[in-house]
Protein backbone atom coordinates (compact mmCIF):
# COMPACT_ATOMS: atom_id res chain seq x y z
CA UNK A 1 0.00 0.00 0.00
CA UNK A 2 1.13 3.28 -1.04
CA UNK A 3 1.14 6.68 1.34
CA UNK A 4 1.25 10.22 0.89
CA UNK A 5 4.62 11.64 0.49
CA UNK A 6 3.54 15.10 1.02
CA UNK A 7 2.24 14.47 4.62
CA UNK A 8 4.59 15.17 7.47
CA UNK A 9 4.49 13.30 9.97
CA UNK A 10 1.47 11.47 9.43
CA UNK A 11 -0.37 9.32 7.13
CA UNK A 12 -3.59 9.28 7.11
CA UNK A 13 -5.30 8.99 10.41
CA UNK A 14 -1.66 8.42 11.91
CA UNK A 15 0.20 10.97 13.37
CA UNK A 16 4.03 11.14 15.11
CA UNK A 17 7.56 10.55 13.82
CA UNK A 18 7.11 7.19 13.10
CA UNK A 19 4.58 7.77 10.51
CA UNK A 20 7.15 9.80 8.77
CA UNK A 21 7.54 8.99 4.90
CA UNK A 22 11.28 8.31 4.73
CA UNK A 23 13.26 6.13 2.37
CA UNK A 24 16.08 4.05 4.26
CA UNK A 25 19.45 2.97 2.69
CA UNK A 26 21.81 0.96 2.69
CA UNK A 27 24.44 1.88 0.34
CA UNK A 28 25.50 5.45 -1.36
CA UNK A 29 23.98 3.93 -4.72
CA UNK A 30 20.14 3.33 -2.86
CA UNK A 31 20.49 7.41 -1.41
CA UNK A 32 21.51 8.05 -5.05
CA UNK A 33 18.53 6.47 -6.92
CA UNK A 34 15.70 7.24 -4.24
CA UNK A 35 16.47 10.92 -4.47
CA UNK A 36 16.72 10.99 -7.56
CA UNK A 37 13.69 9.71 -8.01
CA UNK A 38 11.84 12.30 -5.20
CA UNK A 39 13.38 14.97 -7.44
CA UNK A 40 11.80 13.58 -10.78
CA UNK A 41 8.68 13.29 -9.04
CA UNK A 42 8.60 17.14 -7.46
CA UNK A 43 9.78 18.08 -11.33
CA UNK A 44 6.91 16.71 -12.67
CA UNK A 45 4.73 17.82 -10.16
CA UNK A 46 3.22 14.73 -9.27
CA UNK A 47 1.69 15.45 -5.95
CA UNK A 48 -0.06 18.86 -5.17
CA UNK A 49 2.10 19.99 -2.37
CA UNK A 50 5.72 19.34 -1.62
CA UNK A 51 7.48 16.14 -0.86
CA UNK A 52 8.67 15.75 2.46
CA UNK A 53 10.42 12.25 2.16
CA UNK A 54 13.52 11.78 4.28
CA UNK A 55 16.33 10.18 2.47
CA UNK A 56 18.06 9.05 5.49
CA UNK A 57 21.00 6.07 6.02
CA UNK A 58 19.40 2.50 7.51
CA UNK A 59 20.48 2.72 11.24
CA UNK A 60 18.82 -0.51 12.45
CA UNK A 61 15.95 -2.99 11.91
CA UNK A 62 13.47 -4.16 14.24
CA UNK A 63 10.36 -6.26 14.10
CA UNK A 64 7.58 -5.68 15.50
CA UNK A 65 6.20 -7.02 18.52
CA UNK A 66 4.36 -10.22 18.44
CA UNK A 67 0.69 -8.79 18.58
CA UNK A 68 1.40 -6.66 15.63
CA UNK A 69 1.72 -9.50 13.30
CA UNK A 70 -0.88 -10.05 10.74
CA UNK A 71 -2.81 -7.47 12.83
CA UNK A 72 -5.51 -7.29 9.78
CA UNK A 73 -6.05 -10.98 9.22
CA UNK A 74 -6.54 -11.34 13.10
CA UNK A 75 -8.97 -8.56 13.29
CA UNK A 76 -11.07 -7.65 10.71
CA UNK A 77 -13.47 -5.87 12.59
CA UNK A 78 -12.10 -3.87 14.31
CA UNK A 79 -13.02 0.08 13.39
CA UNK A 80 -10.07 1.31 12.56
CA UNK A 81 -9.20 -1.69 9.75
CA UNK A 82 -12.89 -1.39 8.34
CA UNK A 83 -12.69 2.62 7.71
CA UNK A 84 -8.90 2.77 7.33
CA UNK A 85 -7.60 -0.41 5.68
CA UNK A 86 -9.65 -2.29 4.08
CA UNK A 87 -10.44 0.29 1.77
CA UNK A 88 -7.26 1.15 1.03
CA UNK A 89 -5.92 -2.19 0.28
CA UNK A 90 -8.94 -3.10 -1.77
CA UNK A 91 -7.44 0.09 -4.47
CA UNK A 92 -4.39 -2.46 -5.78
CA UNK A 93 -6.58 -5.13 -6.45
CA UNK A 94 -9.09 -2.92 -8.41
CA UNK A 95 -6.32 -1.11 -10.56
CA UNK A 96 -4.23 -4.37 -11.00
CA UNK A 97 -6.41 -7.18 -10.87
CA UNK A 98 -4.06 -9.66 -13.31
CA UNK A 99 -1.71 -8.67 -10.12
CA UNK A 100 -3.42 -9.60 -7.43
CA UNK A 101 -3.90 -13.36 -5.68
CA UNK A 102 -6.51 -13.88 -2.91
CA UNK A 103 -4.80 -14.92 0.29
Amino acid sequence: MAHDPTQLNRQGPDVGTQYRSAIFYTSPAQKTGAQAFIDQLAASKTFPRAIVTQVVPLAGFYAAEAYHQDYLDRHPDEPYIVYNDWPQGREPAEEFPALYVEK
